[in-house]
């Protein structure tokens, strides 16, 4: 059986202090997996346990009984350090420190001696053979370990644990446990609801379940639109589970998506009140308000649904404001501007900055279908036909979830209504919204 090497990094894609935009899902597949591979380890991850940002038994257990760490400190993320320190204060040798070249170190671990390894200026791997060789050539030297951990260095009667008596099958079985399941809820979610339920009752007791696990079986509800199974999973995972951000987040957009809008709303304005504005709860937080202004249009109640399209529009751009990097609040917030009657002025200032942002997603980091999405947006706001076909077949390929799309039907459609109201002639927009609801009944009838 080979030995585990835990690695500690980042995950998806962090900026340097320098604003460089770094794709650590690239270093991981491009240098440090194949690196462990080729040394004869087995390589986890540490984000792939990491359930909402929180530090879990399993991620204890994995830090203290791993043979083998890698950490990468680039942009000294606060998760990599706190990790870092458990694992030095546990074992005195093999764990090793890279760093993307280029990047300023923290004073604390600055002398300690780390693996730089060269990334371009678009945040991917470069000489990657190189790279991989210089890792390999590091991990074998720990097979002869000498205390690379500072504070076994330094602190002569620190007490050193029986690693060797702590080590027991259950903990290979417990790895392998959560590597199955992931393998499962992949599957699950491309065959639909029945087969993720079936997943969920198969691992028994939630609250009892390795929080990694049961955050990728939420989301899995999520991708297959089962809101009342998310909203009901809730309830029965572990408190500490459930008072996550991410847990939270996710919890508001099921209640909403379930119409119960007041009771998102709430969960959500108490997690900006706790932690500021941001582009995710902003966003979600924003689709409520949109909703309840439809609802209210539709209904007759003008002025109240005048009120709540200038409070979707502002919790937009607050989210947009919070991180410009993300253009997703900011794409909403121009298409709700859109709908005010008069169009509302601050959309010509707002434009350029989200189109930017799109822009540099787009050419940094690889697209994913919102990056893409928001384009088309852009495009039609813009009245370009072809840059917005262009964009759009762009997106279709790019589809994850099958709400995707529907969502974006939805708010192109929202934009080809108001300029119907302005008499201008938008008929070119109606096929793209046709192929968006195509795609969702399509991804819709393979779940089912």
């Amino acid at each position: 059986m080979k030995p585990y090497c835990f690695v500690l990094m980042p995950f998806g894609k962090k900026s340097d202090e320098g604003g460089r935009v770094i794709d650590f899902d690239r270093v991981y597949s491009e240098v440090i997996q194949p690196a462990v591979t080729a040394a004869g380890l087995e390589p986890i991850r540490a984000d792939e346990d990491a359930a909402g940002g929180i530090i879990h038994k399993p991620m204890f257990e994995r830090l203290m009984l791993c043979d083998y760490a890698i950490a990468d400190l680039t942009t000294a993320n606060a998760n990599v350090f706190y990790e870092l320190g458990i694992r030095h204060g546990i074992r005195p040798h093999s764990t090793i420190l890279m760093f993307g070249k280029g990047s300023r170190l923290p004073f604390d671990v600055e002398p300690l001696r780390g693996l730089p390894y060269p990334i371009s200026e678009t945040g991917v791997p470069e000489d990657v053979a190189e790279s991989i060789e210089a890792l390999g050539k590091r991990l074998e030297a720990c097979k002869d370990p000498s205390e690379d951990s500072p504070l076994f260095q330094l602190v002569d009667d620190w007490p050193r644990p029986d690693i060797a008596r702590l080590k027991t099958d259950r903990f290979r079985e417990a790895v392998e446990y959560s590597k199955v399941y992931k393998s499962k809820l992949l599957a699950a979610r491309t065959a639909g609801y029945e087969a993720v339920r079936a997943v969920e009752l198969e691992l028994g007791k939630i609250c009892d379940v390795d929080p990694a696990i049961v955050i990728d079986l939420y989301l899995s509800y999520r991708a297959v639109k089962a809101w009342d199974a998310m909203i009901a999973l809730v309830d029965i995972m572990s408190p500490l589970l459930a008072r996550t951000i991410l847990v939270r987040e996710q919890f508001g957009f099921a209640l909403n998506r379930v119409g119960r809008r007041v009771e998102a709303e709430a969960v959500l304005r108490r997690i900006v009140d706790e932690h500021g504005a941001s582009s995710e709860t902003n966003g979600i937080l924003g689709r409520v308000y949109k909703d309840q202004w439809q609802e209210a249009f539709a209904q007759g109640r003008l002025l109240e649904s005048r009120g709540l399209l200038r409070k979707a529009i502002d919790t937009y751009r607050m989210g947009f404001e919070s991180d410009m990097r993300d253009a997703y609040p900011g794409i909403n917030a121009l298409t709700l501007m859109e709908c005010a009657e008069p169009v509302d002025p601050r959309q010509q200032e707002l434009l350029p900055v989200v189109r930017y942002a799109a822009k540099r997603r787009l050419a940094l980091t690889s697209a994913d279908y919102w990056d893409y999405a928001t384009l088309v947006e852009l495009e039609v706001l813009a009245g370009d036909q072809v840059a917005a076909i262009r964009a759009l077949e762009d997106a279709l390929g790019h589809v994850r979830e099958i709400w995707e799309p529907e969502t974006t039907a939805r708010n192109l459609q929202l934009i080809s209504d108001v300029r119907a109201r302005q008499n201008v002639d938008i008929a070119w927009l109606s096929p793209l919204i046709k192929e968006l609801l195509a795609r969702a009944h399509a991804e819709s009838s393979t779940k089912s």
